[in-house]
């Protein structure tokens, strides 16, 4: 009998201890296997991070260069000057001239940097080219170019009169921004309905000065920021 129990005590020994190793291999197991799950999500978290923080700094340089490089341009979907017909369309940038002019005039009285001036000597030398040379487009056609600014910019006029110095050139600047993109509509837009060739041919030869004007007047705009 002794014979007989002693070998069974023997073998469920040494089943215990293959289930006790089985066990323990089986844990170091699944924690070798969370832990290689828990580095591949940090990994994969870190990559996910990264890639946005790389998209975020790629998208603002991207707009940072579109915001401050390159010409402004006409968008004959936006805001224009009354431009019906050819007639109504040269008494209104026959407008637009005068009120570049006038308020480019006051900005040299108002003690405002170099740079301003110097913008505003430019509007006045071009504006006032520009309207010589609509003059006999208009003559032939039978129009009479008014000689003052539209009534918006006499109601502003009071206003910025009142003004000196570094808040006159803001608000001069700033308005120069938001008329020369009008104007620059105004002329894209009108180009595609004139049958006039002459009138044409000027709206050619205006509008890439009306978006210089722009685009210097954003750049000394975003400079005073």
């Amino acid at each position: 009998m002794k014979r007989l129990i002693l070998p069974l005590l023997g073998a469920g020994l040494l089943a215990l201890n293959a289930c006790s190793t089985t066990d323990s291999s089986t844990n170091d197991t699944a924690a070798a296997g969370a832990n290689t799950e828990a580095g591949a999500s940090a990994s994969a978290t870190t990559d996910t991070t990264n890639a946005a923080a790389t998209s975020t700094a790629s998208s603002d340089s991207s707009s940072a260069m579109q915001s401050g490089g390159g010409m402004a341009k006409a968008d004959p979907s936006g805001p224009t000057a009354p431009h019906a017909d050819d007639k109504e369309f040269m008494m209104s940038a026959a407008h637009s001239d005068q009120n570049e002019i006038q308020l480019s005039k006051m900005a040299l009285t108002k003690g405002v940097s170099e740079n301003a001036k110097t913008l505003a000597n430019k509007m006045i030398a071009d504006h006032t080219k520009s309207t010589a040379n609509l003059k006999p487009i208009a003559a032939k056609a039978g129009v009479t170019l008014p000689t003052d600014m539209d009534a918006e910019h006499k109601a502003l006029a009071p206003t910025m009169a009142k003004l000196t110095g570094k808040e006159f050139e803001t608000k001069y600047l700033a308005q120069m921004v938001t008329d020369h993109q009008k104007t620059a509509n105004t002329l894209a837009a009108h180009k595609t309905m004139t049958k006039n060739t002459a009138l044409s041919g000027w709206i050619t030869t205006t509008l890439p000065v009306v978006e210089e004007h722009l685009s210097m007047s954003h750049k000394d705009s975003d400079m005073k920021m």
